[in-house]
């Protein structure tokens, strides 16, 4: 019997299944890849989005007429509690990288200190409100340069608000 071709067919069966089984792993590993990508852009997007909203909502409360000192530290509070920022800050310390995650903290960091300065009574944009403000405008645009950075996303050449921690 001539055992050649038969080593032959089974050698070349033996080179398919193995050259399938590394694309398909290769297959998986970037779908992974763009799944990781897709969960990492979402989770930003989602910080980023509530920052920018409890930013407004603070200061908007801030400037609001309250019946005492109390009621006015109860809806700073609640609104911090009900922006959701602390589930997307969890959110953020299971999916990004650490220097995303520090930056992100100092964000949560500047924006609790800005509510805790309205509820300890300080006015909207004195110096020390702005400076909590400026504060929170370097670390915002801190943590944004590292998401991009993080996406591979390059960086941005102009600004898209014209003050300057926005």
């Amino acid at each position: 019997m001539d055992w050649l071709p038969l080593l032959s067919t089974l050698t070349g069966a033996a080179i398919g299944i193995v050259a399938t089984l590394i694309a398909d792993r290769n297959r998986w590993k970037r779908e992974d890849a763009k799944e990781a990508f897709r969960l990492r852009l979402d989770v930003y997007t989602q910080y980023t989005t509530i920052v920018k909203a409890l930013g407004e909502t603070l200061r908007g409360l801030a400037e609001r007429e309250h019946p005492s000192d109390d009621e006015r530290a109860h809806a700073l509070r609640e609104a911090f509690r009900e922006s959701g920022i602390a589930i997307a800050s969890e959110r953020m310390w299971l999916v990004a990288p650490q220097p995303v995650v520090n930056a992100s903290n100092s964000v949560f960091r500047c924006l609790r200190s800005i509510r805790d300065g309205y509820i300890d009574g300080t006015a909207v944009s004195s110096p020390e409100d702005r400076a909590r403000w400026e504060a929170r405008g370097k670390a915002a645009a801190k943590m944004r340069k590292l998401m991009r950075e993080d996406l591979g996303v390059g960086p941005l050449v102009e600004r898209h608000s014209p003050f300057l921690n926005d």
